[in-house]
Parts: structure tokens; C-alpha cells; sequence
């Protein structure tokens, strides 16, 4: 059976699209190459984080004693515009290309074939054009900038002297306040926004696909009915996750450092990110759920009886010998033939309906609790670290 092709396969892309993107190409920095996509993450740093640096030096409030917390001290703000901001731009060129090759993949099995081709290009384009509209990413730019007019300045910061302010214990945003919180921030927030966007594009993609006539079949060996492969789609998140805890972690650290809060009260927050990344990264290869189901139900009743018919011809013929046969067992085909097939089975019946394999999830754990380490260094003092690593060693 000859691999189908499809041009418009080949142009898929869920990142290469919308308003932003068209701006980036107007300007010449679009693009997937090493330098441009660098080029962009330095280009985010210049607008969010630099002018916050350059307006608390001139405010005397990047550095010193005189606030509680000061610019270059603040955990949160440098975790968010030198770590997070950066990695959730780096990350779109990797994430994009398993995302096409993942869709590639479904040509590439055979669980598309070549009847079934126009169906599939249809969903390739019905997403496309979703990308491509103004609509969405103007919604997300709105949702990024209206909590600005709610509240100002961080919520963990209200209660501390910090460079958000005009002096210590003043009340007034200071020049750097106002950046941060009508440039920097929203800026992150739509950068955030737009991932959660690309993700429910990816969420619609596998949603339609399932329900095509795919060539499922339950008894492959990847336990997901040959849809295995889908979550190497949201392993390729780590980075992502990994930008989130840093934001997390340096708010925490600004609590523990500057707040009081011990690590014990603040263990809430972190856990709950991790559990929180981890479902929302599950919850695209749910909606595939149904599909897998359905067909795992039936094939335990067809395979079930294909096993027992199997297996009472094997029963008649060499245990209870109804039938005088020359045949020896010896070197015979028949006991290769029951294993098969019973292992085949045993696939059936320990098939996942959700494509989600153990070792994604290890993964998105430890990109979620990786930037949490530095915070326990942090909040535990040297003595008790160092008789907890003789306790491990004795």
C-alpha cells in the first residue's frame, strides 16, 4: 500500500498564521531559521523587560536598600521577561514542526488513506482558516490589556515597598510601574493567550480527525489503536510548562524572600500548577477518547470470540483428541498460533482510550517542578539540606 501525499499537508502549519504573524512577515521577521526566531525573543526582552530596567535606574530604585524590593532583586519580573518571555517564543518553531509531522504521521500509517484524503485536506483547511482570523487574536489582545484597568501593580506586591511605586510606601505607579503594567504584562499575557489558542486550534484538529473513517486497529501495539504517536504532541510542551513554573517559582521566591511565607504555606501554588499544566495538556488527546473507546468495546467482543473459537479448535484437537491425528505438537504450528493470538488480545484488553503514555507525563512533571528547585534551595537553610543529603547517602 503506497503512502498518500497531500500538497496542502505540506503547507500545514497552526503557528504560521494570523495577524501577528502577517506583522512579522510584513517586517521581516517571520520565519522558522535559527537567527530570526532568536532575533524575535531578544526583540520581546528590549520591549518588556530593558525599559523597565532603564526607568528604575533612573528612578534609583534598580538596586539598594532603600525599597524592600528592587528591580534587579525582583524574582518574579526577571523570571517572567528573561526566562518565560523568551521560551514561549523560542519554543514555537520545535513545537510546530511536531505538530506537521504528527499530522504527516497520519498519512504516513495508513490511518488515512486515499478515499478518505478529501476529508482529511478539508479539516487541514477548516483550521487554516481559523488561524487566519483577525477575530481570535484581537480577542486575545483584549483579554491581555483589560485586567490592567482592574488592578495594578503584582497582587503579591501589595503589601511590600517596591519599584512599581514612586518611593518607599507610596501608593503611586512610578514610570516603571506604568510600563509594566500597560506594556510588559500584557504583553506576556497575550503571549500565553495565544499558546492556550494554538492549543485549542490542535484540540479542533484531533477532535475532526477522530471523527473520520480512520484505520484503527485495536490490537497495535502502541495500546492506543495506532494513535500512540499523538502524545509526543504534548510532550513537546515541556518548554512551555518550564516558562510557566519560572513565573511561578519567582513569585513564590518573592514571597518567601520578602513576604515571610515559608515554603510549607506556599507548596499549594506550586503543586497546583503542576497538576493544572499537566490536565491542560491532557485535554486535547481526550476528545480521541470516545473513538478509542468504541472501538476498544468492540473489538474485546470480536476478538473475544475470535480467541475462544481458536481456542476450542485447539482444545478438541490436542487435549481432548476427538479426532485421531498423526500429528505431534512437536515443532507444530498450532501452540505459535494460540500465543499470537492471545497476545493480540491481551493488547485489546490493556488498550488506553486516551493516548497518553507514561513517560509524556514524567516529562511535563519535571518541566513543571524543575523551576521549583531553586525555591526549595532557597527556603531550606544549608544545615537542614546538608543533614538530608548525609540521610540519603547513610
Amino acid at each position: 500500500m503506497g503512502e498518500v501525499n497531500s500538497s496542502i499537508l505540506e503547507q500545514f502549519s497552526i503557528t504560521r498564521g494570523g495577524p501577528l504573524h502577517w506583522i512579522q512577515v510584513r517586517f521581516g521577521q517571520a520565519g522558522d531559521e535559527r537567527h530570526r526566531v532568536v532575533r524575535r525573543a531578544l526583540l520581546a526582552i528590549l520591549a518588556t523587560w530593558l525599559p523597565l530596567l532603564i526607568l528604575s535606574l533612573w528612578q534609583r530604585e534598580a538596586y539598594g536598600s532603600q525599597i524592600q524590593i528592587p528591580f534587579l532583586r525582583d524574582f518574579a519580573v526577571n523570571a517572567r521577561f528573561l526566562v518565560a518571555v523568551p521560551i514561549l517564543i523560542l519554543a514555537e518553531s520545535a513545537i510546530d514542526k511536531r505538530w506537521h509531522l504528527l499530522a504527516c504521521q497520519f498519512l504516513k500509517s495508513g490511518l488515512v488513506d486515499q478515499k478518505e484524503l478529501p476529508s482529511y485536506e478539508a479539516v487541514l483547511q477548516r483550521i487554516t482558516r481559523l488561524r487566519d482570523r483577525a477575530l481570535p487574536e484581537a480577542l486575545l489582545a483584549v483579554f491581555a490589556i483589560v485586567p490592567a484597568v482592574f488592578y495594578k501593580t503584582e497582587l503579591l506586591m501589595s503589601s511590600v515597598s517596591s519599584w512599581h511605586t514612586s518611593g518607599a510606601g507610596s501608593g503611586r505607579l512610578s514610570p516603571a510601574g506604568w510600563w509594566f503594567d500597560l506594556v510588559s504584562t500584557p504583553f506576556f499575557r497575550f503571549l500565553i493567550l495565544r499558546w492556550a489558542w494554538r492549543l485549542l486550534l490542535w484540540t479542533l484538529f484531533l477532535w475532526r480527525v477522530s471523527r473520520l473513517n480512520l484505520y484503527l486497529v485495536a490490537s497495535h501495539t502502541d495500546l492506543a489503536a495506532g494513535l500512540g504517536f499523538l502524545s509526543e504532541g504534548q510532550k513537546v510542551f515541556s518548554p512551555i510548562v518550564f516558562a510557566g513554573g519560572a513565573v511561578i517559582a519567582g513569585g513564590v521566591g518573592n514571597a518567601i524572600v520578602y513576604q515571610g511565607a515559608t515554603l510549607s504555606s506556599m507548596k499549594f501554588p506550586m503543586i497546583a500548577y503542576g497538576v493544572m499544566a499537566m490536565l491542560f495538556l491532557v485535554v486535547p488527546l481526550l476528545v480521541v477518547a470516545p473513538v478509542l473507546l468504541k472501538l476498544k468495546r468492540r473489538a474485546l467482543l470480536e476478538y473475544g470470540a475470535l480467541v475462544t473459537i481458536h481456542n476450542q479448535l485447539f482444545d478438541r484437537k490436542w487435549i481432548r483428541q476427538e479426532k485421531q491425528s498423526d500429528d505431534i505438537i512437536l515443532g507444530n504450528p498450532d501452540p505459535s498460533s494460540l500465543i499470537d493470538l492471545g497476545s493480540s488480545f491481551s493488547v485489546i484488553v490493556d488498550m488506553r482510550v486516551v493516548p497518553i503514555n507514561k513517560q509524556t507525563l514524567i516529562t511535563l512533571a519535571v518541566a513543571a517542578a524543575l523551576p521549583m528547585v531553586p525555591v526549595v534551595l532557597l527556603a531550606t537553610p544549608a544545615d537542614e539540606l546538608v543533614r538530608l543529603v548525609l540521610k540519603m547517602l547513610g
